[in-house]
């Protein structure tokens, strides 16, 4: 299944103008094979944009679900995006999966937050293993920090995902989670990993970019610079079904011994 990722900040603040820089880059995915596209987190208002967070909100099923759902069908494709999801009185830091026939597949609430500015202006999520099946491959949902956490990316490994989606908004100095973390976790749980990032300057963040598609191999099938980009990778199944034959770690474990774990 060629996988795009789309490594852009889009316009901060604008929720109209990323659904146009989204529909634009889906063309352009469609154009060259892709069967999914992948934003970075909250791409579709910003990142770094305050209390405009709170107004730009949306529930899961709102207008900007809508867009994509149009963006979807009239090109043919699977988009998972970033936005901030309005239930009720709270705000999540949230990741929806609209798939080509414009049918909403999975919606995931960021668990981990990060840092001040995420904890003033999300509720954290409960639900640690968000999945849906796309053409043939199950897919999983986690945003940015999440993946930091080994014990997550387990999870979705025992609970059988292929190919795990993390739009991020990874910041300098981290970069070396892009480069270093994202390919072992791969290895390591035996699936893909596409990790998908913003660039740029937003208020006081710098966003380092190197979004990439990591193999259970832990070799990158694709790696952006530090520059607005669409990279596109392939997620064969097939190689997959042989790695995880070939490496015992899921086989090897002995629960019985991290009950300290939790």
């Amino acid at each position: 299944m060629r996988t795009a990722l789309l490594q852009s900040s889009g316009r901060p603040g604008s929720t109209v103008e990323n659904l146009k820089v989204l529909d634009e880059a889906a063309g352009r995915a469609a154009a060259a094979g892709a069967a999914l596209l992948v934003t970075s987190e909250l791409f579709l208002t910003g990142y770094a944009i305050g209390d405009g967070i709170g107004v730009l909100a949306e529930p899961a099923d709102g207008d900007a679900a809508d867009a994509v759902a149009e963006i979807t069908g009239r090109h043919g494709l699977a988009i998972a995006y970033g936005y901030p999801e309005r239930a009720g009185e709270r705000v999540y830091n949230s990741v929806q999966l609209i798939s080509a026939d414009g049918t909403r597949l999975a919606g995931y609430r960021k668990t981990h937050l990060f840092g001040c500015f995420e904890r003033d202006h999300f509720t954290p999520g409960e639900q640690p293993v968000v999945q849906a099946e796309l053409n043939g491959v199950t897919v999983g949902l986690m945003i940015c920090y999440d993946v930091e956490f080994p014990e997550n990316v387990r999870a979705h490994a025992l609970a059988g995902t292929d190919l795990l989606l993390v739009p991020t908004a990874q910041m300098h100095p981290f970069q070396f989670v892009a480069e270093s973390v994202v390919p072992v976790r791969a290895f390591e749980n035996q699936l893909y990993v596409a990790y998908v990032n913003r660039v740029g300057h937003e208020g006081e963040f710098e966003f380092v970019g190197l979004s990439t598609l990591a193999g259970p191999d832990g070799i990158a099938r694709a790696r952006a610079g530090h520059a607005e980009e669409l990279v596109l990778a392939d997620v064969d199944p097939a190689f997959l079904a042989a790695s995880r034959e070939a490496n015992p770690y899921l086989r090897d474990r002995r629960p019985g011994l991290y009950g300290a774990l939790a």
